[in-house]
């Protein structure tokens, strides 16, 4: 499911007007008992009940006391698997955007990490197991165009489960996260398809 929502839309609609932005790069997590680095990994916890279903909600979480980072969660109900949204591109509502990013530098940077894409979308606690599906949510997720090329590697930021390549990203888009672990590297990580991660992983 986590490369599959490369190239998708998530559209806010908010007071100040609509926002959408093109994902480019996503993280998977998993609910499974493989991948400690998940808020699931412990099963449905108070803060990740939302991560074990139904499907297409949004888990949304306050992350080291600085930022809010919106998952999708894509598992059938109690498997608490989610999507981590790291980043993506603005396609509509640039300037309401930019008002609430007035640092960015250039348009690259509106989306650019899970931090800046929830600044961007305004997306916040209210939107906790938000309905994604759902025509009339102020939060929606819309099919896109699918990138021709899909990177896959390790995943930033985290310290434990770091050889998972669960981190997909659009090869040579210029909005995906510089790499900076939990591990090393640039912005590397082996290409696959398409259809990388039909192999079991979320």
């Amino acid at each position: 499911m986590a490369p599959g929502l490369l190239g998708c839309w998530v559209v806010t609609d908010r007071p100040a007007g609509r926002v959408a932005v093109r994902l480019t790069e996503v993280e998977a997590y998993s609910g499974e008992g493989m991948d400690p680095a998940s808020h699931a990994h412990r099963g449905p916890t108070p803060r990740a009940e939302i991560m074990f279903g139904p499907p297409g909600r949004l888990y949304v979480y306050f992350s080291y006391g600085v930022h809010w980072c919106a998952n999708v969660v894509v598992g059938p109900e109690g498997r608490g698997s989610a999507v981590l949204l790291r980043a993506g591109e603005v396609v509509a509502g640039e300037d309401v955007a930019l008002s609430r990013r007035p640092a960015a530098r250039h348009d690259r940077d509106l989306a650019r990490g899970p931090a800046r894409l929830t600044q961007a979308l305004a997306i916040g606690p209210d939107d906790k197991d938000a309905d994604l599906l759902d025509p009339a949510s102020p939060v929606r997720l819309h099919r896109g165009s699918a990138p021709t090329d899909v990177s896959a590697g390790p995943r930033i930021g985290i310290s434990r489960a770091t050889d998972l390549p669960w981190r997909f990203w659009e090869t040579g888009a210029s909005s995906v996260s510089v790499f900076r672990p939990g591990g090393r590297g640039g912005r590397g990580g082996r290409r696959q398809s398409r259809s990388a991660g039909q192999d079991g992983t979320p």
